[in-house]
């Protein structure tokens, strides 16, 4: 008996052509590279320029996803963009992007989970393949979170940069066996109660304004290795598969220091993580799918290998994803 499986057949990248060193904060701030680097890991992180939106950077890394599947672009049937930072209130990045695609009838739509937004779109496309309602699925992760930052701040602003990556899921029938390609085992959790830990201090309903990022960042990497190991356990407990196993260990490009931490605590070598932040920042929804595009490229995420997804953000938001590509 057979499995239908959401199968990554590729992942692409988009990034704004400047690129911000951490030399620039020490122009308007009263911090150093030094201190950047050793609190958060990042040496630089790209920002778009005036005129460059949401839906520019996701269109782009999406024609770079379909064309590395092989797949056109009038044969996908849903698309789903993970952001927070979308080009207007409505309508959607998702659809804004549709149009830009050329694609015309299927099913696009946003998700807004924060810098979990990619796994939760995942997830929901996983989920749409698996019953039938979709067969060649757009995922897309895309931010410019220059635009919502508070240059006055220099705990958040240093952190943040722009970007997008994309994958194309297919949908494909496998024998169901250990060695089964695809999306393998999801788990998203999200609590309220956290909501001022990590949020923007505006909006349509509350002050009519787009606001700026707020974070407690000490509470946010408190909470977030804990959440974190929680769902990869569930995620592990589900597929009989244990940290042993994974090849790739990807996670939300937060801060050097959560990346390691949370690896320790499940126990991953050092060796399987894939780490980008250095020189992307933090692009929240972007930037698992921009870690899968760079270590896909560079040759270390080979067909076969089981990957291990997760993220938190802002909510608080978290999950896991594991997946064989």
């Amino acid at each position: 008996m057979t499995t239908r499986y959401a199968r990554i057949s590729s992942a692409a990248s988009a990034l704004p052509a400047r690129v911000v060193p951490n030399a620039y904060f020490e122009t308007i701030l009263d911090t150093s590279d030094q201190w950047i680097i050793e609190r958060t890991g990042i040496r630089a992180r790209h920002f778009a320029d005036d005129g460059v939106n949401t839906s520019d950077l996701g269109a782009h890394a999406a024609r770079h996803a379909l064309e590395a599947a092989g797949v056109k672009a009038e044969q996908i049937d849903l698309i789903i963009v993970a952001t927070s930072t979308p080009d207007m209130v409505f309508p959607s990045a998702a659809c804004i992007m549709q149009n830009k695609l050329g694609i015309a009838g299927c099913a696009a739509f946003d998700v807004q989970a924060v810098c979990s937004g990619f796994v939760y779109a995942l997830a929901i496309a996983d989920s749409m393949i698996r019953t039938g309602a979709a067969s060649k699925a757009l995922v897309v992760g895309a931010e410019v979170f220059s635009r919502i930052l508070d240059f006055n701040d220099r705990t958040t602003c240093v952190l943040f940069g722009d970007g997008a990556g994309a994958v194309v899921l297919e949908a494909q029938d496998q024998p169901g066996t250990t060695a089964d390609r695809g999306v393998l085992a999801s788990r998203l959790r999200s609590d309220g109660r956290y909501k001022m830990k990590l949020y923007v201090d505006g909006g349509p309903s509350s002050t009519g304004t787009v606001g700026h990022l707020r974070m407690e960042g000490r509470e946010v990497f408190r909470h977030a290795v804990a959440m974190i190991s929680d769902v990869v356990t569930e995620a592990f407990r589900e597929t009989g598969y244990s940290v042993d196993d994974i090849d790739w260990f990807v996670p939300h490009q937060a801060n050097q220091r959560i990346i390691d931490g949370s690896a320790h605590k499940l126990g991953i070598d050092p060796k399987k993580i894939v780490s980008t932040v250095d020189r992307h920042g933090n692009t929240s929804a972007a930037s698992i799918p921009l870690a899968l595009a760079v270590a896909r490229a560079d040759g270390r995420i080979k067909h076969g290998d089981l990957v291990l997804l997760e993220a938190m953000g802002g909510g608080f938001t978290w999950g896991a994803l594991l997946l064989r590509w």
